[in-house]
C-alpha cells in the first residue's frame, strides 16, 4: 500500500512540474517578438540623435523629445524636459568636445504596443579634460514613443555610473 501511495505522489507531482513548465513556457511566448524593421528605425533614430549631439545641433537634438520627458539618473535622481535641455544647452557650449557613441553589439530593441519602443543598450562618451582623453562607458534605457510617424523619446534612464 505504501508503494502506491509513493508512485501515486510521484506521479502527481510529475504532472505538476510539467503542468508548471508548460504554463512557464506558454508565459514566455507571450513576449512580442522584435521585427527587423522596428530594430532598424531604432538604430537609425539612435544614430541620428547622437549625430545632433556629437555635432551640438541643439535644436536638432533637443525636437527628438517629447515635452513631457522624465529622464532618470542613478546619481542625479529624476530631471524634467527644461532641466534636461538647459544642462544640454550649457554643455554644448563647453569647448571640451564631448562625444558618444553606441557600444557595438549592445544595441537591443523591443516593441510596447500600441506606444512604440525600448532601446537598451551602452554607451560611451569621450571628452578632453586637462590635455587627457577620459572615456566613460554608461548603460542607459530609452522609450520611444511613435505619434503620427515620428520617433521621439519620452522617458530616459542612464544608469551604472
Amino acid at each position: 500500500m505504501k508503494q502506491n501511495t509513493f508512485k501515486l505522489h510521484y506521479f502527481l507531482n510529475l504532472i505538476f512540474a510539467l503542468a508548471f513548465f508548460n504554463t512557464a513556457t506558454a508565459q514566455e511566448k507571450k513576449v512580442a517578438p522584435t521585427s527587423a524593421e522596428l530594430y532598424k528605425e531604432i538604430e537609425q533614430m539612435d544614430e541620428i540623435m547622437f549625430e545632433a549631439f556629437n555635432k551640438k545641433e541643439f535644436e536638432k537634438f533637443k525636437s527628438l523629445f517629447t515635452e513631457d520627458l522624465e529622464w532618470f539618473q542613478d546619481n542625479g535622481g529624476l530631471l524634467t524636459y527644461e532641466t534636461v535641455f538647459t544642462n544640454f544647452s550649457n554643455m554644448f557650449k563647453n569647448e571640451n568636445k564631448l562625444t558618444r557613441k553606441l557600444v557595438k553589439g549592445s544595441l537591443e530593441v523591443h516593441p510596447i504596443k500600441d506606444y512604440g519602443a525600448i532601446e537598451i543598450g551602452v554607451h560611451e562618451f569621450r571628452h578632453m579634460e586637462n590635455g587627457k582623453e577620459e572615456i566613460g562607458t554608461f548603460k542607459f534605457l530609452m522609450i520611444w514613443k511613435k505619434k503620427d510617424n515620428q520617433w521621439k523619446i519620452s522617458r530616459v534612464i542612464s544608469y551604472d555610473h
